[in-house]
């Protein structure tokens, strides 16, 4: 018989038998609902991978009495979407049954593709249902979209995977012709693993006939067993789930910005750390500290710039694990320094502006005048050099441009430096008001 993996066969019949998403199949909950009343709509299943979007979709088709036919977007393109709209349209006009099209990583279908389905949603050729790993609302079409409803699937929970492992060691032992034994420190080394993904589970389950043997012991229960170490080398790969391009990899990098911000060092340290571990590049994580350092904290802490850039630089001397370090003391400063977003305003509004008045023309008494030409057409004419002005501070002068009304894009926060810094921004204010030259009018 050809070869069929035991996540294929321990995929389960019927609805009693799936593990996990009690919040959509609970009782009076949105999908139970579905299946009760057999009337179907198309669907999006959004979630991480091993959380049954497949097996779920196989279960409606049959409940419903609907033929099923599955197709990835990462294997399949606009010919086997043509092949089975004819499969559906035979299928109804032949048996009068119709038809659920499950696309797996419908994510990595671009927009015509997408829309190549929008017709037989509408016509009722087949139910739709599109699994992704992916947020909808960035990866896929508004227009199918708006004719599916998304259904989100969650990672399962330490109890949900115990159930599957125990099924999976049952059909393993089954396969073997004696139990396969694991102690219970050995399940939950490969349960945490798993990190939620009962597929994965089930995969570290089926490498396990690898390493079963004869128990040793006359007090083990006879069968197989799998030892400790062997189970560390079946996981050795990695424990932590870590999508470096999709959405796990900006939620957590969101996780980490907001700890941040929210003054937390605990939680920054947290995502930091679960980053690192999960394979995230240190380069990137070093860039976005830098940018925090500069966002968030500014002119309340300067020495949280000279922080994060130091540990960048510490990082690409030392490389992992020990530029590791540099970046987590790095995160936990700028999360303990004083908060301002005061020049991250300010440099936004300055945008703003920018963008309103294009480009105004530099004031002549601004511009260089380095040849006898430039000085014969006033640049530079009036010009007040500050360093030979009282407390090098020319009041009541302007550097705008001519035509355009003097702004006070940054607000110092009564927090840290800027504490110091607004005082002298109101100290420099009130010398322009008070002063005998001005450039222009108050």
């Amino acid at each position: 018989m050809a070869y069929q993996p035991l996540s294929d066969r321990l995929r389960p019949q019927n609805l009693a038998d799936y593990v996990g998403q009690t919040h959509l199949l609970g009782a009076n909950r949105a999908l139970s609902k579905v299946f009760a009343s057999k009337h179907l709509h198309s669907m999006i299943f959004w979630g991480p991978p091993g959380t049954g979007k497949t097996t779920l979709a196989r279960l409606i088709a049959h409940q419903s009495d609907l033929q099923f036919i599955n197709l990835s977007a990462v294997l399949d393109g606009v010919k086997e979407v043509r092949k089975a709209v004819e499969q559906a349209k035979a299928q109804r006009e032949q048996f009068n049954q119709g038809t659920l099209l499950f696309v797996d990583e419908v994510h990595r279908f671009n927009k015509s593709q997408q829309d190549a389905f929008l017709p037989y949603v509408e016509d009722g050729t087949f139910v739709f249902i599109g699994a992704t790993t992916e947020n909808p609302s960035f990866e896929l079409n508004n227009a199918l979209l708006s004719r599916a409803r998304v259904y989100v699937l969650k990672s399962l929970d330490w109890g949900e995977l115990k159930l599957v492992l125990a099924r999976a060691l049952d059909l393993l032992s089954k396969d073997l012709g004696m139990p396969v034994n694991l102690a219970d420190d050995a399940q939950d080394l490969l349960v945490q693993a798993a990190d939620g993904d009962a597929r994965r589970l089930i995969n570290f389950i089926e490498q396990l006939a690898d390493f079963a043997q004869p128990a040793e012991s006359g007090d083990l229960p006879p069968g197989l067993v799998v030892k400790l170490q062997d189970c560390r080398e079946i996981v050795q790969a990695g424990f932590r789930r870590f999508d470096k391009g999709g959405e796990a990899f900006y939620d957590q990098i969101s996780a980490l910005h907001k700890s941040v911000r929210g003054s937390d060092p605990n939680a920054a340290l947290y995502w930091l750390v679960r980053m690192l571990d999960g394979g995230v590049d240190p380069k990137y994580l070093a860039r976005r500290l830098i940018r925090m350092a500069s966002e968030e904290i500014a002119n309340a802490d300067p020495r949280a710039l000279d922080v994060a850039v130091n540990a960048a630089q510490a990082y690409e001397r030392l490389g992992s694990p020990e530029g590791d370090l540099a970046l987590a003391q790095a995160a936990v400063y700028l999360a303990v320094a004083p908060k301002s977003n005061a020049v991250y305003m300010a440099y936004k509004a300055v945008l703003k502006d920018i963008k309103h008045h294009g480009s105004d023309e530099v004031p002549l008494h601004l511009r260089n005048a380095p040849t006898k030409l430039m000085q014969g057409m006033d640049y530079g004419k009036g010009y007040r050099y500050a360093h030979d002005e009282p407390d090098a501070f020319a009041a009541g002068e302007c550097y705008f441009p001519d035509n355009m009304v003097e702004r006070d894009y940054y607000q110092p926060v009564e927090r840290g430096l800027e504490i110091k810094i607004a005082a002298k921004m109101a100290h420099l204010k009130a010398l322009n008001q008070t002063a005998t030259h001005k450039r222009r009018p108050s």
